[in-house]
C-alpha cells in the first residue's frame, strides 16, 4: 500500500480494487464506521476536532509517538481508562467475535508435581501475576515480625517458591546514618529487561514509578545521595552554587535540604526519630518504606520472584492504604496481598522480645538500661497511632492473618490463593519453644559396603556399633541440655545484666520443670529401623515414617553408580546436569523435588512440636532436611555432603537455627564436636 502523509485531517483507506482512495475528512470516517456498526445518524453524537484523541496510554505500556515507516498511531474516541492495568498477559476468547480479554485461572503450582505449557517445571510463570503474593507485616516493635518473616521465607524457598524479604528498618538505618543504600540506587530500565513482561512492541509492561513531589524527592536525595533519574526536570535540580535548595514551582514553596542532610552527617535514631512531629525523620521513614516496596514489586513483576515480604511496622491505617495504593498502581488488581499482624499480649513473651531487640543493630553497644528506656518510648510513640488489623480490612475484603502470642491464637480472614494458604498453614504450626532437633543417616549398611544405591539391606557390624554409640551419646546430651537450660533461666534478667546468657526463646507458656519428651523417628527401611533399636522406649518415643524413606531409584535400584553409568549413560548424564529436577525412570522412581514434597508434613510437625526429636534417615532426606533448617540455596540441596557417621544438632532460636556437627570416632566409640564445621558440596557423585 502506498504511503500517505501523516496528517491529522486525513484518513487512508482502500477501495475494493485495492487502490488507495483520496483522503477523507475524519467526521465522515466516523459516520461511516458508526453506520457499519448499526448506529443511526440520530444516535451519532456531534464530532469535533477536540473529541478525537490518541489511543489512551495504559499505565506501563509506552506507546511510541510514531509507528513503523513514520505513520502516526491510530486515533480513537474511546475514553481513557480510570483503573490501572494489570501486568498479566490476558488470553483471548476464541469463541467470540471480538478480542475480549479474560482473566486466567490461577491454581496451585508445585515444582516437580505440576506442569503446563507456561510452567513446564511447575514454578509460577512470569505472566501469572495472580498466582504471586505480597506479604505485608503489621505490628508494633518487638512483636516478632522479623522472626516470622525469616521463618516464612525459609519455608517457602525450601518449597521452591522464590521468596525474598524486604526490610524497611535496614534501609532506614542506612539512610539515617548518613550512608547511601546501594540497592536504592538501582534503576529499572523502563524500556524492558530480561525476564520482564515484554509485549509485541518490546516495551516493559510494568508501570512506571509514581512521580515524587518536592519534599519526597528531597527525602529520596537524602537517602540515596543523588537525585533519581526520573525526578524533577533539570530546571528544578539544585544548582552547583546553591546545592542546599530545591524549588518546586508547581507547589509554590521551597523545601530546604542543607549539605549535612545530604548524607554527610548521621541522624539520631533514638525514640525522637520516630516521633511524627519530627518532619524530617518522618519524610525519611516514609520514603524508605515506599522505596522498599518499589524494590519488592520489581522483584515480583520483573525479576521472576513469587513471594515478596515487606518487613516493617505498617502500624497505621494510612500507611497500609498507601501500600495498597502503590501495589494496585504498579501491579493491578490481580496480585495477591496478605497482611500478617503479630500481637503480643503475654508479658513474659513481650519482655523476651524486648531483650532480643536490645541486642539488635539499633542498640548495639548501648547501655542496656538506657536502651530499654529509649525503646519503650519508641513503642509508646507507635502505640498512639497504632490501628490493628480488623474492621477496615474486613469491610474491604482484604485478606489478613493475626497471630497472638506467636501462635497461641490465630485469626484469619478471606485467605485467597495457593501461596497464601501455604503461608497461613505454616503460621498455624510453628512455635518458639527451646528444643533440640537431631539429624543423622542410618549406620553403615551392607549395601553401603558394596556401593549399591537403594535397596533394603541390614546394618553391617560397623553400623551396629554406630547405633549403640549414638543411643548413649543422645541420652547424655539430653541430660546436659536440661542442665544448661536451668542455668540460662537462673542468669536471665530484665533489663539484662552484664554476663547474662543469650536471651531466652520468646515462647508462650511456662516450663513446668519436667524434662522434655524425646522422639526418635526412622524411615520404614531396615537399616534405619535397626539404627534406632538401642534406644530405651521407656525414655524415647520411637516411630517409623514412610516419608523418611530414601529416594527411590526406580529401575536403577540396587545398582552401583558405575553400573548406572555403563548401562544407562544417557540417564546418568541427565542426572548430573540437574540433580534437583531429575527423576529416576521406572515404577516408583523419584527425584529430590518429590522428596521435598513428601517431607512437607514432617517439617510442619517439627515446627509445631515442642519436644526434642532425632531423625534417623538417608542421604537424600538428610540433605533436604538440612537445606530447610539452614536455608540453603536451590543449587546446593542435591549436592550437599552428608556422609555416614555424622550427627547434626539443630536448635531453633529467635535469630535463626543454631547448628553443630558431631562426628563418630570409631577409636573412642564416641562422638567428637567439630567446632568449625561448615556444610559443603560433596565431591562424590551421589
Amino acid at each position: 500500500m502506498s504511503k500517505v502523509p501523516n496528517d491529522s485531517n486525513f484518513d487512508c483507506r482502500s477501495d475494493p480494487s485495492g487502490e488507495v482512495r483520496a483522503p477523507t475528512n475524519k467526521s465522515s470516517v466516523i459516520s461511516e464506521l458508526r453506520k457499519s456498526n448499526g448506529i443511526s445518524k440520530k444516535a451519532e453524537p456531534p464530532c469535533s476536532q477536540t473529541e478525537l484523541k490518541p489511543l489512551p496510554v495504559v499505565s506501563g505500556y509506552h506507546v511510541p509517538s510514531l509507528a513503523k515507516d513514520g505513520v502516526g498511531i491510530a486515533l480513537s474516541d474511546t475514553p481513557a481508562p480510570t483503573v490501572p492495568s494489570s501486568p498479566k498477559t490476558h488470553a483471548m476468547k476464541n469463541n467470540s467475535g471480538g478480542s475480549t480479554p479474560r482473566i486466567r485461572p490461577t491454581t496451585l503450582d508445585i515444582p516437580g508435581l505440576t506442569r503446563s505449557k507456561v510452567s513446564p517445571d511447575g514454578r509460577i510463570s512470569q505472566r501469572d501475576v495472580g498466582s504471586k503474593l505480597v506479604i505485608v507485616m503489621v505490628g508494633l516493635p518487638a512483636r516478632g515480625k522479623s522472626y516470622i518473616t525469616k521463618k516464612m521465607a525459609r519455608y517457602l524457598n525450601w518449597l521452591q517458591h522464590d521468596t525474598k524479604i524486604f526490610n524497611v528498618g535496614e534501609r532506614r538505618r542506612i539512610a539515617a546514618s548518613g550512608h547511601r543504600h546501594p540497592s536504592s540506587l538501582a534503576q529499572v530500565n523502563s524500556g524492558g529487561s530480561a525476564g520482564g513482561f515484554n509485549g509485541t512492541n518490546g516495551m516493559s509492561s510494568v508501570p512506571d514509578k509514581p512521580k515524587l513531589d518536592a519534599p519526597h524527592l528531597a527525602a529520596k536525595i537524602l537517602i540515596n545521595g543523588e537525585a533519581p533519574v526520573e525526578g524533577l526536570a533539570p530546571l528544578y535540580l539544585p544548582s552547583p552554587v546553591h546545592p542546599h535548595q530545591i524549588r518546586n514551582s508547581t507547589m509554590g514553596n521551597d523545601f530546604a535540604v542543607d549539605d549535612e542532610e545530604q548524607g554527610t552527617e548521621a541522624m539520631d535514631q533514638s525514640a525522637s526519630f520516630f516521633d511524627p512531629r519530627n518532619k524530617k525523620a518522618a519524610l525519611i521513614r516514609e520514603q524508605c518504606a515506599m522505596d522498599t516496596l518499589d524494590e519488592l514489586l520489581e522483584y515480583i513483576l520483573i525479576s521472576g520472584g513469587s513471594v515478596g515480604i515487606l518487613d516493617a511496622t505498617n502500624s497505621t491505617l494510612m500507611r497500609r492504604k498507601q501500600i495498597m495504593s502503590r501495589i494496585r498502581e504498579r501491579a493491578g488488581p490481580e496480585l495477591n496481598v496478605l497482611f500478617v499482624e503479630s500481637v503480643c499480649q503475654n508479658k513474659t513473651l513481650l519482655e523476651s522480645n524486648m531483650r532480643l531487640k536490645l541486642s539488635g543493630p539499633d542498640y548495639d553497644g548501648k547501655d542496656p538500661v538506657a536502651a530499654l528506656e529509649d525503646f519503650k518510648k519508641r513503642v509508646a510513640i507507635y502505640e498512639k497511632n497504632y490501628v490493628p488489623l480488623g474492621d477496615y480490612e474486613e469491610k474491604n475484603n482484604m485478606p489478613y492473618v493475626k497471630m497472638v502470642d506467636v501462635g497461641r491464637k490465630v485469626i484469619s480472614h478471606q485467605i485467597k490463593g495457593f501461596l497464601s494458604a501455604q503461608a497461613v498453614y505454616y503460621l498455624l504450626n510453628f512455635n518458639l519453644a527451646p528444643r533440640m532437633i537431631w539429624v543423622t543417616r542410618h549406620g553403615e549398611s551392607l549395601d553401603n559396603v558394596t556401593g549399591k544405591i537403594g535397596g533394603d539391606s541390614d546394618l553391617s557390624e560397623n553400623g551396629k556399633r554406630y547405633a549403640q554409640a549414638m543411643a548413649r551419646f543422645i541420652d547424655h546430651e539430653r541430660k546436659n541440655w536440661e542442665v544448661h537450660q536451668a542455668d540460662k533461666a537462673a542468669n536471665t534478667h530484665f533489663p539484662p545484666h552484664p554476663g547474662d546468657h543469650t536471651p531466652p526463646n520468646p515462647h508462650y507458656g511456662a516450663d513446668d520443670g519436667e524434662p522434655k519428651n524425646f522422639c526418635v523417628w526412622t524411615s520404614m527401611l531396615k537399616r534405619s529401623i535397626h539404627t534406632a533399636e538401642y534406644f530405651d522406649e521407656e525414655e524415647f518415643e520411637v516411630k517409623q515414617m514412610r516419608m523418611l524413606d530414601e529416594l527411590n531409584g526406580g529401575i536403577m535400584e540396587g545398582l552401583t553408580y558405575d553400573e548406572i553409568k555403563s548401562q544407562y549413560e544417557e540417564e546418568y548424564n541427565r542426572r548430573r546436569m540437574d540433580k534437583l529436577a531429575y527423576r529416576y525412570p521406572g515404577p516408583g522412581g523419584e527425584g529430590y523435588l518429590d522428596v521435598i514434597n513428601r517431607l512437607r508434613p514432617v517439617i510442619v510437625e517439627l515446627e509445631r512440636m515442642t519436644d526434642h526429636c532425632l531423625l534417623i534417615t538417608h542421604r537424600s532426606v538428610a540433605r533436604v532436611l538440612l537445606a530447610y533448617f539452614q536455608g540453603l540455596r536451590r543449587d546446593e540441596v542435591a549436592d550437599l555432603d552428608c556422609p555416614i557417621g555424622m550427627l547434626y544438632q539443630l536448635e531453633p532460636k529467635p535469630y535463626g537455627v543454631e547448628f553443630k556437627a558431631w562426628h563418630y570416632n570409631s577409636e573412642t566409640d564416641d562422638f567428637d564436636l567439630l567446632p568449625d564445621y561448615k556444610l559443603r558440596r560433596s565431591e562424590a557423585i551421589h
